[in-house]
């Protein structure tokens, strides 16, 4: 032990006379990350007060109306983080993009993440142990890249302090001499510096933490900060930018087939299936960027059947608890429980999540948590709360698949990245994976700059994202709410059908500047001129004017796109959601027209969606302690 803490205290003071400068790009100058015309360019196009999102009719259009002759540059699959990404960081090259997504934005992995943008303090660990520089630089790079994505969406993504708590006097000295290099890697994209708390301070900053335990008494802690976000809604943002940025994107569309080119066998184009409707239509591209996530392979082997799997699917589930878990503004992580896992407890939308487990999986359209992982995850939060864990306080618990990558290229096919890939594996195909949502915005940058290469395009302009605010980011304010609560009223229907005012209150303001940015005024229009103030489930600050407003402008064209990524209401309260549901169904049929048949099998497509959330009502009890 005193040797690793040798070692740590040798690694800062290397940082400290200028290895931290080393680690930067030499090939990023000052001006590439600085506000360029280009970005301002595009950020006026996309903050402009008559910017709206063009509707879906109009974007599958500029789909089906890529031919031979005149195909887009870009065909983006996969309506992820990364996809999204893409589809944006090329857009606003000047390139000419599509995207299509066979679910919705955001509905596989990168809505089921654990809500941090995070730099690795474990990869931090294993990179001064280890003596390995390429983890060292994968820290820089998330460090500088946490800051970013907070700075590009300030309305959706904030810093979070966390707790480590310490239980021996060692502990106290290794993790505030580990927490404090992972300030100086962070260098000037450090959010706030880390510090000690005394036994006493921690008890008053974490209430339900534990001072003694099983044959240990509490030391102290250590806080530092990383990063949180709404991930979907975040995702969300990125595809309605991308979409003001002039990429055609399309949800709920699937890719059937390539399209190859009858003499040299690139792929030149796409058959895409627009699974609301049951459309048909070929979309023709210079290059195909495979942005699929977990299900990468899948979209390599429409390419070439024979393509070796790169893909290591690892099931990561997470539940929700109430409020009186975790106070508000504190998050507590555990980087290693008794049997070497990393668990933690995070407030999150006013409920607290936990987690996380990493175990091997399938790869599935619909993961579910099983209750032995419930049961991991409440044994493990257990130990450092003194408060009852109990099974029934589970309000939701969901599984997100990780796709951890192997490069094919690599001799040593047994190594897993952590590092994200992108590579060429067939002509016109452009595949990039693995990675995390932190680096989704370089992983774009790198996935375009190869497309770029492989379709010989001609872009006007290099990547701009890096200073480009997300929609709803731009002149966003903290301060914004209390605006929406002067300058706004909730009109509501009462039960009798008649239209009585309620005020706008803190709670329902807050959430709805959070969610939306600047365009939370466009909602709270919405729900003061059309009565749609209503909120859609009791304790709960989400309105019926969100419904439509994301029917709307945000390419909301089913009830689980609502309460699961519009709003979170299902990740929050699964239960609550499945109430909120004839509503949701109700106003959604009247923006979209639907007739009854359509809103009945949208409402069961709902229940069996809300059915893989393992919530305390659809619990598979055992005879485990937490009943």
């Amino acid at each position: 032990m005193a040797t690793r803490l040798r070692a740590t205290a040798t690694a800062i003071a290397v940082f400290s006379y200028g290895a931290h400068a080393s680690l930067r790009d030499p090939s990023v100058s000052a001006n590439d990350r600085s506000g360029a015309p280009a970005t301002d360019a595009v950020q006026r196009k996309i903050s402009g007060p008559c910017a709206v999102v063009p509707p879906r009719a109009v974007q599958e259009s500029a789909l089906v109306g890529a031919s031979p002759v005149n195909p887009l540059d870009l065909l983006v699959v996969g309506g992820g983080a990364t996809g999204c990404g893409v589809a944006l960081d090329a857009a606003t090259r000047g390139l000419r993009v599509g995207l299509v997504e066979r679910e919705d934005f955001s509905s596989g992995t990168s809505s089921r993440s654990t809500k941090l943008i995070h730099g690795g303090v474990r990869y931090l660990e294993k990179a001064i142990f280890n003596l390995d520089y390429g983890q060292l630089k994968l820290v820089f790079h998330a460090l500088e890249e946490r800051k970013q994505v907070i700075e590009n969406a300030p309305h959706l993504c904030h810093s979070l302090p966390c707790m480590t708590p310490c239980f021996k006097w060692f502990e106290v000295a290794y993790y505030w001499t580990g927490l404090k290099l992972y300030d100086l890697v962070a260098g000037h994209h450090l959010l706030h510096l880390s510090r000690y708390y005394s036994a006493q301070e921690s008890v008053e900053l974490f209430p339900t933490l534990a001072r003694k335990g099983k044959d240990r008494t509490l030391k102290g802690a250590v806080v530092y900060y990383d990063g949180q976000m709404d991930d979907s809604r975040l995702n969300v943002a990125l595809a309605c930018t991308a979409a003001l940025a002039g990429a055609a994107v399309l949800n709920h569309a699937e890719v059937l087939s390539f399209l190859k080119d009858d003499v040299s066998k690139q792929i030149i184009g796409a058959r895409i299936r627009d699974t609301l409707t049951g459309k048909e239509f070929d979309t023709y591209a210079k290059v195909i960027v495979n942005a699929a996530g977990p299900f990468c392979d899948s979209v390599r082997k429409m390419a070439d059947k024979d393509a070796k799997p790169m893909i290591c699917p690892s099931s990561g589930v997470h539940i929700v608890l109430p409020d009186y878990y975790s106070p508000q503004g504190m998050g507590l992580i555990v980087p290693k429980t008794k049997d070497g896992r990393v668990i933690f407890m995070l407030p999150w939308l006013g409920r607290t999540v936990a987690g996380t487990t990493d175990s091997n999986t399938t790869i599935t359209m619909l993961p579910e948590p099983n209750e032995d992982e419930i049961e991991f995850i409440l044994d493990a939060i257990s130990d450092y709360l003194k408060i009852k864990v109990r099974r029934v306080d589970v309000l939701s618990a969901w599984s997100g698949i990780r796709p951890l990558a192997m490069d094919p290229r690599a001799k040593n096919t047994e190594s897993i990245s952590r590092d994200h890939i992108v590579f060429e594996g067939y002509p016109g195909l452009v595949t990039v994976t693995g990675g995390k949502w932190t680096t989704f915005r370089s992983m774009a940058e790198d996935a375009v700059d190869a497309a770029i290469k492989s379709g010989k395009l001609s872009p006007t302009n290099k990547c701009v994202t890096y200073n480009l605010r997300l929609i709803g980011g731009d002149g966003w304010d903290p301060a914004h709410f209390a605006v929406l609560a002067q300058r706004y009223v909730r009109m509501k229907k009462s039960n009798w059908g008649k239209v009585v005012p309620e005020a706008m209150d803190t709670a329902t303001a807050k959430h709805l500047s959070r969610a939306y940015g600047t365009l939370a005024d466009r909602v709270t229009a919405i729900a003061q001129n059309e009565s749609l103030g209503r909120r859609l489930a009791h304790g709960y600050p989400y309105l019926e004017a969100e419904v439509a407003y994301c029917a709307r402008n945000e390419y909301c064209e089913s009830a689980v796109d609502f309460i699961a990524r519009r709003s979170r209401l299902a990740f929050l309260d699964t239960d609550a959601a499945g109430r909120a549901l004839p509503h949701v169904i109700q106003i959604l049929a009247s923006e979209h027209k639907w007739d009854r048949s359509r809103q009945k099998q949208e409402l069961q497509n709902a229940k069996e969606f809300l059915g893989t959330f393992k919530s305390s009502q659809n619990a598979e009890f055992h005879d485990g302690k937490h009943k």
